[in-house]
């Protein structure tokens, strides 16, 4: 607990889940970030009473009784031991700011431990260290906060950064840039888990966007321009209520009342990405919230998410999910009996 403090420590209790439950256990090293722990509490480790079921039985865990958390700003104690992240489904690796420091040999062969018996890796901004280190990123995707592509790049020449992005699924090791984007991460994860219909219900409590295009490009250190564009927000939030209509760019454009032009350049600085990816990410994620509510007719669900065809359907939704609406609806699909989420 916080040194000189009378609160109760940080640790998350008995689990009341069915041995089914996913585990997600967050290792805690000597230096972590606090706000990443954070994160990953909101995300994976709140009760949901609003959902009618919890969705993961979450733990904290530490190779030593007592750590010390970044700068000193506070001593985490009474958290289980390493042996805890033998039971991990899913194992969120430490993240430290002291980059250069070597981890642990105990937390090192946590890690790998995991890893050789099945446990998906989660690495939080500088957590791509960590699993790098463990010498299991080699040849492989991954992201981390901008500030430290270079050393990163210079010590694990053999991992595949990818400067520009808020995160990177590689399927069984997934890794954020920075600390925020943890959140983006765990949500992908949570819709990757149980779909977009739950994991837009765990952004709402949040207050926190499901899904937020572009990559961390838009947060590098650069000149300040002398005019800022405005904001995308309110166009943004215009097109979500009308993607059931034909929209292109230059109805956007129009909207936004700048010229198709302008609308791109707004894109690729403010969000990273281009007007009409953007249109399409948001068309499937309304699609796919549209099957998990119990739409089963396909052409109706490609009509109201302005996709089109059933055919349209078809290949966005494999391309963003890798299943095709069937399987999507098997595996998110309303369970009769399960409360429905609006």
């Amino acid at each position: 607990m916080p040194q000189g403090s009378s609160q109760a420590p940080i640790a998350h209790g008995p689990s009341t889940h069915p041995p089914s439950a996913h585990r997600v256990v967050l290792v805690v090293d000597e230096n972590s970030n606090p706000f990443e722990m954070s994160c990953a509490i909101e995300v994976f480790g709140l009760r949901r009473p609003e959902l009618g079921r919890d969705l993961y039985d979450f733990r904290l865990c530490a190779a030593a009784p007592r750590t010390r958390m970044r700068d000193s700003f506070f001593t985490l104690t009474d958290v289980a031991g390493l042996d805890a992240a033998e039971e991990a489904d899913t194992l969120i690796v430490p993240n430290r700011p002291d980059t250069d420091t070597p981890r642990s040999a105990d937390v090192l062969e946590a890690v790998r431990s995991a890893y050789a018996r099945g446990a998906r890796l989660i690495g939080f901004c500088s957590g791509a260290f960590t699993i790098a280190e463990a010498g299991l990123l080699d040849g492989r995707r991954a992201a981390c906060h901008w500030m430290w592509t270079e050393s990163f790049r210079k010590r694990f020449p053999q991992v595949r950064l990818e400067p520009d992005v808020l995160f990177v699924d590689d399927g069984d090791i997934l890794t954020a840039s920075g600390s925020a984007s943890a959140l983006d991460l765990g949500l992908h994860v949570v819709r990757r888990d149980h779909g977009a219909e739950i994991a837009a219900a765990v952004s709402r409590r949040l207050v926190f966007a499901a899904h937020r295009d572009g990559g961390q490009r838009q947060f590098v250190e650069r000149p300040l321009p002398k005019v800022a564009d405005e904001s995308l927000a309110p166009l943004l939030a215009w097109a979500q209520e009308h993607l059931s209509e034909p929209l292109t760019v230059a109805c956007l454009a129009a909207q936004a009342s700048v010229s198709p032009a302008t609308l791109h350049r707004r894109f690729r600085t403010q969000l990273g990405t281009t007007p009409l990816a953007w249109l399409t990410g948001e068309r499937v994620t309304l699609a796919c919230r549209l099957i998990e509510r119990g739409e089963e007719r396909l052409d109706v669900v490609a009509a109201r998410s302005g996709l089109g065809t059933a055919a349209n359907l078809r290949a966005r939704l494999r391309r963003e999910t890798g299943l095709s609406p069937s399987a999507y609806r098997r595996r998110f699909g309303p369970v009769r009996g399960e409360p429905l989420v609006v």
